[in-house]
């Protein structure tokens, strides 16, 4: 009886060990996706999400491909900042609200410049889009190569939705942000 009593005590001690394991190892892999998936500059991204009526949590992901959360980045193509925004998109952008540019290129180095003005764009593109695969395109590819997409019927039935992209790195770009996407959401819920 006392062996019998001993196996059972240690089966239930076994087990408890395994369980406390699983808790731990599943609270590492949280911890370490958030690391991976992080929520820096929440202010700037906040606001300028509600402002141009996005989800944070997309515009969490174009940063973290377009620049890993690093406000100094720039790209070999000359994009700069978290959300990789062009000179030239920068001006257009400044030229569309204010029908002049009023800030210097180099106020794309400023995370809540460049985040405000980079969720303008991509609210834009989703716009004018209407489909996130689409829109994602654009912001990569530039909105007249999608375009030029758009109307090749070999690349998309509807005129909206690409069944094919002709830039393998656009594509996986687009790819790569609706993943993000989706682990921020799983991560932090929707806002």
């Amino acid at each position: 009886m006392k062996k019998h009593k001993k196996l059972l005590i240690t089966a239930a001690v076994l087990a408890a060990m395994v369980v406390a394991a699983i808790f731990l190892l599943r609270w590492v892999h949280i911890q370490t996706l958030y690391k991976m998936y992080p929520r820096d500059y929440a202010e700037e991204v906040t606001a300028a999400a509600k402002e141009n009526g996005l989800d944070p949590n997309l515009v969490y992901a174009v940063i973290r491909q377009e620049s890993r959360f690093q406000a100094d980045a720039e790209s070999s193509a000359g994009a700069v900042g978290l959300m990789q925004l062009t000179p030239e998109t920068f001006q257009w952008l400044q030229k569309q609200e204010h029908g002049s540019v009023t800030l210097p290129t180099s106020s794309l180095r400023n995370p809540a410049v460049n985040v405000k003005y980079g969720c303008r764009f991509l609210a834009y593109l989703i716009k004018k889009y209407g489909v996130l695969h689409t829109s994602l395109c654009a912001y990569n590819a530039g909105s007249g190569r999608v375009d030029s997409w758009l109307k090749d019927s070999s690349l998309s039935k509807d005129g909206k939705t690409l069944l094919s992209v002709p830039y393998p790195e656009t594509e996986d770009y687009a790819r790569k942000v609706e993943q993000n996407y989706e682990q921020y959401k799983e991560l932090y819920g929707s806002d």
